[in-house]
């Protein structure tokens, strides 16, 4: 069966969803904030709501399939998620409070940085190369391409380098672990970090966006936060590099948006950390699709379940 498909997006700070066409282009999205609240069905109706309004908006042929793409951990074949920053969902059956909207036709789900890692993979030009994608945000998510499949691992949750422990004796983290690359990188960790050492954002919002733009404007306190940010991401794509024999990671998510200011010191940092020659041939690049990358992704594995 061909035709578009619904892609679904999940992450901590943002819901999104949209219509994707077969050869990946986006007929209709819309995005909504992930409501902050202890309560699951509040969630799970806002949700419900982007959904049906981007399905409404979609193609007037009908749509045969659904993709969700998930922050985690997860469970593809329940269909439940767990993400560490949506509190309110735990073991949440996220494809059954969707199948309605299309019934009767495949729903799939995967990790948010697995849809990230394929929809790069697919409409970035990556070929038959091993890639590791990496969603830097309100948590660190990641996944990985390998021969130009997915690589979920025996519970679908591979690829999770956010928490990697790269600290033993670092600070705690959402998982429950310790010392992860997430508890160190990810956004609200970055601006954290700052405020403790003496950052003063003003009037305006506390996060990595107002960080970044003091980083560029040299403040010292910002730009140590960025460095101590790309180091840790540095160490855990260095690891990922020296298990898996990388040849790209793609970074994307909302603190990637610095550019430089954690593109600069992340590279710095690899070329410290990397010992052996393959783990050196590593190429970072930041994301060339944007919010859209895990869209596609979870589109991807949409139209491979509504061709079998």
């Amino acid at each position: 069966m061909t035709g578009p498909v619904l892609a679904v997006d999940v992450g901590g700070t943002k819901l999104a969803a949209a219509v994707v066409e077969p050869d990946g282009t986006i007929a209709a999205q819309a995005t909504v904030p992930t409501p902050v609240s202890p309560d699951a069905q509040i969630v799970a109706a806002a949700l419900d709501n982007l959904v049906r309004e981007v399905a409404a908006r979609g193609p007037s042929r009908r749509l045969v399939g659904l993709g969700v793409g998930s922050a985690g951990p997860l469970d593809p074949l329940a269909g439940t998620v767990s993400p560490v920053n949506i509190g309110a969902w735990r073991d949440f059956e996220i494809l059954d409070a969707l199948r309605d909207v299309l019934p009767g036709r495949p729903a799939v789900l995967a990790g948010d940085g697995h849809c990230m890692a394929l929809g790069e993979h697919w409409r970035g030009g990556y070929g038959d190369r091993s890639v590791l994608g990496i969603v830097v945000s309100t948590g660190v998510g990641g996944g990985l391409v390998i021969g130009g499949r997915v690589h979920s691992g025996g519970t679908g949750n591979a690829g999770h380098i956010g928490h990697i422990v790269i600290d033993m004796a670092g600070p705690g983290c959402a998982c429950g672990g310790r010392g992860c690359v997430e508890a160190l990188a990810s956004g609200p960790m970055i601006a954290q970090w700052a405020l403790e050492q003496g950052w003063s954002p003003g009037d305006r919002p506390a996060d990595a966006r107002t960080l970044a733009a003091d980083a560029r404007a040299g403040d010292r306190v910002a730009v140590r936060a960025f460095q101590r940010a790309a180091r840790a991401l540095a160490a855990g794509i260095v690891s990922a590099a020296a298990l898996i024999d990388l040849d790209d990671v793609v970074i994307g998510g909302g603190v990637s948006g610095a550019g430089d200011v954690l593109f600069d010191p992340l590279r710095a940092a690899i070329t410290d950390l990397a010992g052996l020659a393959f783990v050196r041939r590593v190429r970072v690049h930041e994301s060339t699709l944007g919010g859209d990358a895990g869209l596609l992704g979870a589109a991807a594995l949409a139209l491979e379940a509504a061709r079998a």
